[in-house]
């Protein structure tokens, strides 16, 4: 197997992402990528939330979101700077420059463009050699391995797509390769979850199996489609 597959299969246990104090408690936890090689996974929940932020248009930038407190700019917003915040990170960035990082990111006069540029660059960092095991000084306090941070990515992107669609009123539904790699990470912490106070409300615990697995994961990190 290797070796960046192998350690990015690892299971890690979940923690805010973190980010100013200002914004909301959902975050995403390390996810485990095991049926799809990495760099794969990252470029199809990318697509995922890349999709509906081409949709956005003049007048939605000020719509609320599912994330509490959170515009749709807030929202772009904090996918952009997360990835520039973890591109910085695993090129070895403290944790004092990855905060300055994120805080001063812009969307500038191209949202689209911004966000384009700024996922290319992270997804050029996790293909560096030695980046999933790299040690990430994390500004939420922790150190934690690239991988961890990786999963961050991978799971951010893809529910944040669901938020962004659902604020704006385009096509909620998500490729099922990626949630299900989501959901296979996620699932086996839901306790975790729910005691956690990261994923909003979480679970409500009342969905079955027979539901369909995108609502199942948006119900356990807090969402209520």
């Amino acid at each position: 197997m290797d070796r960046r597959r192998e350690t990015a299969s690892k299971v890690y246990a979940p923690v805010p992402a973190g980010a100013s104090p200002r914004r909301p408690r959902r975050r995403c936890s390390g996810l485990k990528i095991a049926a799809m090689e990495p760099l794969d996974a990252l470029a199809l929940a990318r697509s995922e939330f890349a999709r509906r932020v081409r949709l956005v248009a003049a007048d939605d930038w000020q719509r609320p979101t599912p994330c509490d407190g959170w515009t749709v700019r807030d929202l772009v917003l904090h996918v952009v700077g997360g990835d520039r915040m973890s591109a910085a990170l695993v090129r070895g960035a403290t944790r004092e420059e990855a905060t300055a990082v994120r805080t001063n990111v812009d969307l500038g006069d191209d949202a689209v463009a911004t966000f384009d540029k700024e996922a290319d660059d992270v997804a050029a960092a996790f293909a560096e050699p030695g980046a999933f095991e790299r040690n990430i000084p994390h500004p939420a306090g922790i150190d934690m391995p690239g991988a961890q941070l990786f999963g961050f990515r991978v799971g951010e992107y893809v529910l944040h797509g669901w938020d962004l669609a659902r604020a704006i009123g385009a096509d909620e539904n998500l490729d099922q390769t990626i949630v299900h790699e989501v959901w296979n990470a996620l699932s086996p912490m839901g306790a975790m979850i729910a005691n956690s106070g990261v994923y909003g409300d979480g679970p409500t615990g009342q969905l079955g199996d027979d539901v369909p697995l995108q609502d199942r994961l948006l119900d356990l990190t807090g969402r209520r489609p």
